[in-house]
């Protein structure tokens, strides 16, 4: 993987320690952890906890919100299944790099934000980082983007008491939805959810935790 010529030394010893993590928490797609290589996390981490965007834990960013668990980001990307000419919802934009990691492997990615300045400093990272196939937008994520139904695959980085009913409503036969589900802070399981010809099959995935679904829009 390439740095720049004035990254600082070390740098691109930590970036190899991050992928070895990421096989080490069970990563296997060799797709994903290819775009986990080409998005550096560090472009999405600012201020004091830049120097911990290696490491594999969330970490605080604006607006009372988290940026994931880079292994977390991995799994879940890895359990989306997206393919090359896929159209993606994603609800939480957050601080935009499960976005851009999904910008590496899908045709289109629409990532919906409720707080407007995380929208604002998203999408001027992916002006910068030449990110054009992600279209970031200010709205309630609970309820999805009905207008660009349908969606080949949704992923939610908010945990839901259910999985939203709008939002299965927009995903296409055989798409595929990956949701935290649970009803506390601390009791949340990953669920990946199948749109069938006659309903959703769910799987469990994991445990995780994820700020909670919050309806309306932030400030």
């Amino acid at each position: 993987m390439s740095t720049p010529d004035n990254a600082p030394e070390g740098l691109t010893e930590a970036r190899m320690r991050f992928i070895y993590t990421l096989r080490s928490r069970g990563v296997t797609d060799a797709r994903v952890l290819s775009a986990m290589e080409r998005i550096d996390r560090r472009d999405f981490v600012t201020g004091i906890f830049s120097d911990r965007a290696y490491e594999d834990m969330p970490l605080p960013i604006a607006c009372g919100q988290t940026i994931s668990q880079p292994s977390v980001v991995a799994l879940m990307t890895e359990a989306l299944q997206v393919g090359p000419r896929d159209k993606v919802l994603e609800v939480g934009t957050g601080s935009g790099y499960q976005a851009a990691i999904l910008s590496q492997l899908a045709r289109r990615v629409y990532t919906v934000e409720r707080h407007r300045p995380l929208a604002r400093e998203a999408q001027k990272l992916f002006d910068k980082l030449g990110l054009t196939n992600i279209t970031c937008m200010i709205s309630d994520g609970s309820y999805g983007l009905p207008d660009l139904t349908p969606f080949d695959r949704i992923i939610v980085t908010a945990a839901a008491e259910d999985p939203p009913g709008p939002l299965l409503a927009q995903l296409r036969v055989g798409g595929i939805m990956v949701v935290p589900v649970g009803q506390s802070d601390t009791v949340q399981t990953l669920i990946r959810v199948v749109r069938t010809e006659t309903g959703y099959d769910y799987e469990e995935l994991r445990a995780v935790r994820f700020v909670p679904l919050v309806e309306g829009l932030g400030h």
